[in-house]
Formats: C-alpha cells, structure tokens, sequence
C-alpha cells in the first residue's frame, strides 16, 4: 500500500519518518536480488554498517526483464521481497517502481525517502548520477562492497542449465 504523501509503501514512509526523528541515519540499497547469495548479503551486511536503519528497494518484475531480459527474474518479486524479509538484515524492504531507469526517478524515490547514504557496490551504474542525485538531498553515496566476478546470479542459473 502506498503512503498518502507519497509514492512508497506506507511502511517504508513510517520507518523513515521514525528515522529522521529519531536522528537516525538512513541507509538505502537497490538491486535486483533475484536469486539471493553470499554476494547480496555481504553487500547487505556493509550497507547496514553505514547507518542506523537499512531500507532495501528491490526492482519490479517489469524492470528485471527490461534489464536481464527474457526469463527473469527467476523468482517474483513478492518471494524476493519475502526472501530478503527473512534474512533480518534490512530494517524495511520494498519493491522499487515499475518506471525506475531515468536520473529524475532515482530523484524521486530519494526525494521522498531521503536516506543518509545510498550503499553500492562498486559495479554500480550511473555513480556520478547517483551521486548528484544523494548530493542535492544533502546525503552521499557510500561504495561499500567490491565486485566478484566469479559469483552473480546470472552465473548461478546458467550453471543450473
């Protein structure tokens, strides 16, 4: 469900209202996490170290196929939501809007959540986008995991082939 003044979900409009209130620092990470691995909970685990509270945005159905393509994701994004939920590392998880690929959407999300930091990996596209975008809310981005190439998702169903 949607918050009134706003286009995130109400219980991810309630954590980060808490937050600012509090004076806590609020984290955001985005990605894909179609099928969760060590990789994704390492990049979990260092976001969550920069900050009080860790809000994870996982990208819609819709725009996975538009950036992998045919045949994924492999799992939806209620079960990725789910499947993060679990794990008990993020303080909130939400699924990212469908229209998420322009700079001025990235301006709105964080617009409205105003996170402290927006944690990446170093693989991370559009850095210095992002970082204008985090600069004009006054936050910052924070690369806070290196990229191994031996371990992806897209590598770990191709081996299930």
């Amino acid at each position: 469900m949607l918050g009134s003044a706003s286009n995130l979900p109400r219980h991810i409009d309630r954590l980060a209202k808490q937050a600012r209130r509090n004076r806590r620092r609020l984290v955001l990470v985005t990605g894909v996490f179609d099928v969760l691995h060590a990789e994704h909970l390492a990049l979990l685990e260092k976001a969550r170290l920069q900050g009080d509270v860790l809000v994870v945005g996982v990208e819609s159905d819709w725009r996975v196929r538009q950036l992998k393509g045919e045949g994924r994701p492999r799992h939806d994004q209620t079960s990725r939501v789910a499947a993060l939920e679990v794990q008990g590392v993020a303080d909130g998880v939400f699924v990212l809007p469908e229209q998420f690929s322009q700079p001025q959407d990235h301006l709105r999300l964080v617009s409205q959540l105003r996170p402290d930091v927006l944690a990446v990996s170093e693989q991370s596209p559009f850095l210095d986008n992002k970082r204008q975008i985090m600069a004009k809310i006054g936050g910052r981005v924070e690369v806070v995991h290196r990229h191994n190439p031996a371990v992806s998702t897209t590598k770990l169903l191709d081996r299930q082939r």
